[in-house]
């Protein structure tokens, strides 16, 4: 998502980071450990039924999408392959951000995207695009529609799968992105009026994206939660009965970005935010950790996040949680 802000956030917000710390080079376990040692912003990923992990980033690499695969979770390789080979009617050939792939019953994939709508340049809507066979890998043919786009409210972004394990139904979860529509200052929306960027929640039938009823806001920007300008990067899971949503807030070039949490005891909410930052800069030697996407799968929770490795390069970090009784812990 970096060229997506410099485009509408100050400079010199960009160069706050410009002297990253040292990025991590540890093992696995106990602490985060550099799992992508390149440019791979905003990491989704899932185990397949093979048992290979597979992880989507960001445009970049010369990829509109890209691909990482792990057969352990803990060394990682970036492949070649370019996972959205084709556009749809409704987008333009950049801004490519945050996908997130989950499986039907079916065995094909569903991806779900941030495109530029070319009704709007610079603001941007939901796209879904469905693999062509049963592989992960794709590619993924986009549908010709897109499945939110709320452009009045700046746009829709970083989409995010969630099948609920209470009865099985689907829903997206999206960001407005009331920021980019909002009055300048910190990532665009410092200076009143504050425009909301809340966190939705859509309901969608099993192909996973005809919609089922209207989506409801579960998350808000809130001042004196400790939140920056702005909410985004949405990553739900059910654990031991609880919903814990996890989140990103302020500016991903600032270094108070960081991944936070919430959580809930029924999907709709409401959803109740944690005291503490679950990573922030300075700790593990990470800078501007954000971005997050957790599992909860049957081998145990565990998180790709991204974090500045350089100037302009977002790395992708891994870790494995403990996840329980309200809390989040790095194991």
């Amino acid at each position: 998502m970096w060229l997506r802000k410099l485009l509408y956030y100050p400079l010199s917000i960009a160069l706050t980071i410009a002297s990253p710390a040292p990025v991590v080079r540890g093992q696995p376990g106990g602490a985060p450990w550099l799992a992508i040692d390149s440019n791979f912003p905003d990491p989704s990923f899932l185990q397949a039924p093979d048992g290979r992990w597979y992880a989507f980033g960001t445009n970049g690499n010369n990829r509109r999408v890209q691909v990482a695969v792990s057969l352990d979770f803990h060394t990682w390789n970036l492949t070649d392959i370019e996972a959205l080979p084709t556009l749809a009617p409704w987008e333009t050939a950049i801004d490519h951000w945050a996908p997130d792939v989950i499986q039907r019953d079916d065995g094909r994939y569903v991806m779900y995207y941030s495109g530029e709508a070319r009704s709007r340049l610079r603001h941007h809507c939901v796209g879904v695009a469905i693999s062509a066979s049963t592989s992960p890998l794709g590619p993924y043919i986009p549908n010709d529609e897109p499945l939110s786009c709320r452009l009045n409210d700046g746009g829709s972004i970083d989409p995010a799968g969630f099948r609920d394990p209470a009865d099985g139904s689907r829903y997206v979860l999206f960001k407005l992105d009331g920021n980019s529509v909002g009055n300048g200052g910190d990532c665009n929306n410092g200076n009143p009026p504050i425009l909301d960027t809340p966190i939705m929640l859509q309901p969608v039938e099993e192909d996973g994206f005809t919609l089922r009823g209207d989506a409801v806001e579960i998350l808000h920007r809130v001042t004196e939660d400790g939140d920056g300008p702005l909410v985004e990067a949405p990553s739900l899971v059910f654990v031991g009965g609880m919903y814990y949503l996890f989140y990103s807030t302020h500016c991903y070039t600032d270094v108070l970005y960081d991944v936070r949490f919430a959580t809930a005891d029924s999907l709709g909410g409401p959803f109740e935010k944690g005291n503490e930052s679950l990573v922030r800069t300075g700790e593990f030697n990470l800078t501007s950790p954000g971005g997050g996407t957790v599992w909860a799968g049957d081998e145990g929770p565990r998180i790709l996040f991204h974090g500045f490795c350089g100037e302009e390069v977002r790395c992708t970090y891994a870790a494995e949680l403990e996840i329980g009784d309200g809390d989040v812990r790095f194991v």
